[in-house]
């Protein structure tokens, strides 16, 4: 090999080489802006989140029968809204029949349960049909509601597991922002109790 020709292969190699260092760079670059826009859409999700004491932002939903549901509906009463991720599978069944086997309890307490997810109607009317939901599950189809309650994640592809206790003066009382599908109707339906044990005691103590 002539000093041309090894220059030459000299220059080939350091192209090469050139080459995949630039297509890795630019994977890591990809890499980061995903991850950094997963982490800010996180961010927002939790910064949105309705804190205890505040009023639940508003809603107008369709559920499983596409009749329409507002907050306003449900003023005077306790509403348990679960948000959960998707109709049907494991865990958000486990939740679904959970609040379905406590149904009387949470009637006797005066509160509603209200399932909200992603999913549409005909989702919802299958999934209720199927396990026997007597509740209605809210289809936010256009993901407006989970963005009001700072619960939309999966990267915009579904709600995340988490709950919130409106009271009757429709303030947000209690979020659950960690959930456990399994426990989470009793744990809710233990916390109305314990609330309205205790707005009874104060109203006594103040007369």
């Amino acid at each position: 090999m002539n000093r041309a020709q090894s220059r030459l292969a000299i220059a080939r190699r350091d192209h090469s080489a050139a080459s995949r260092l630039g297509a890795f760079g630019l994977f890591l670059f990809v890499a980061a802006v995903l991850a950094l826009a997963s982490l800010r859409m996180a961010q927002a999700a939790d910064a949105g989140a309705p804190a205890v004491g505040q009023p639940a932002p508003a809603f107008k939903l369709q559920d499983q029968a596409g009749k329409w549901h507002t907050l306003a509906d449900y003023k005077g009463k306790w509403v348990a809204m679960y948000f959960y991720p998707k109709d049907d599978t494991p865990g958000c069944t486990t939740q679904a029949c959970g609040f379905r086997d406590n149904i009387f309890a949470f009637n006797k307490e005066g509160a509603v349960i209200l399932g909200v997810s992603l999913d549409d109607v005909a989702s919802h009317k299958e999934f209720a049909e199927k396990h026997s939901l007597p509740f209605s599950l809210l289809a936010d189809t256009d993901k407006a509601v989970s963005k009001k309650y700072g619960v939309l994640g999966y990267a915009g592809m579904a709600a995340k597991r988490e709950t919130f206790l409106i009271d009757p003066q429709g303030r947000i009382a209690k979020h659950y922002a960690s959930v456990d599908p399994k426990g989470n109707s009793a744990e809710v339906l233990a916390d109305i109790k314990a609330l309205k044990a205790k707005a009874g005691a104060g109203g006594k103590g103040g007369r």
